[in-house]
């Protein structure tokens, strides 16, 4: 019999060296489809954090656009920790006047940024009842104060600024100055020392208000966040 005829099988060397390119093959192709499964969950987080982000911003420039200047009460200031707000209630029909509170405050290990809101007002006493409580709720909350709050979205920091006279100030630095007169801590208020009257309600909302988020590093969205909000009867345009 020729023996050129036979059929020839494979060596060792060569069924190992197939192996080794098969396995080569296997890690190759899992590390793509492990960095693709990666970046398809990265993308989710960052679109399911910018839908938070978009969903609370939202609210911040409702809350804004609703401001209520009441007489002898404060329709918006800042103590460098909480953003209390006097604003108008969308329910209808109107039940009375809310008083709304922006803070961050450590909750189970993580900065959040939170929103507070407080049943609806009817009188001046009930106002300054939830303008105190909302005080209270950013800095020591107990059961009650928590019942009224929403946690929006992990958060570093934040800084808010008014827009006045043509030029952007930080709030604490002029905030006695615009407390209409009457109310708690105002010139000419029970308990406060006497100064110059004070400007009329009305003109304490100031023609913008710009608020600087600090996002920490996570999964999602991180950084720097600015949203400037423009007083719809006496912004003039401004941004």
């Amino acid at each position: 019999m020729d023996t050129r005829t036979r059929a020839r099988g494979f060596t060792l060397v060569e069924l190992l060296v197939a192996l080794a390119v098969m396995a080569l093959l296997a890690i190759v192709s899992w590390r793509g489809l492990d960095g693709m499964v990666r970046s398809q969950e990265q993308t989710r987080q960052r679109g399911d954090a910018l839908l938070v982000l978009q969903a609370a911003l939202a609210q911040w420039g409702t809350d804004l656009d609703a401001l209520l200047p009441l007489e002898h009460t404060v329709p918006i200031a800042w103590d460098g920790q909480v953003l209390r707000l006097t604003r108008r209630s969308s329910a209808v029909p109107d039940p009375g006047a809310l008083v709304v509170a922006w803070a961050q405050r450590n909750v189970q290990g993580q900065g959040q940024w939170l929103r507070w809101q407080s049943a609806p007002l009817r009188t001046r006493a009930e106002w300054q009842q939830a303008w105190q409580q909302a005080a209270l709720w950013a800095r020591n909350p107990g059961a009650a104060e928590k019942r009224g709050e929403v946690a929006l979205l992990p958060l570093a920091g934040w800084q808010v600024f008014y827009y006045r006279r043509d030029a952007w100030t930080n709030p604490q630095s002029s905030s006695d100055a615009s407390a209409p007169s009457g109310a708690p801590g105002a010139p000419g208020a029970p308990g406060a020392p006497n100064a110059p009257a004070a400007p009329s309600a009305d003109t304490t909302i100031p023609d913008g208000v710009r608020l600087q988020l600090d996002l920490p590093p996570g999964a999602g969205l991180a950084g720097p966040v600015m949203r400037d909000w423009v007083n719809p009867l006496r912004g003039g345009g401004k941004s």
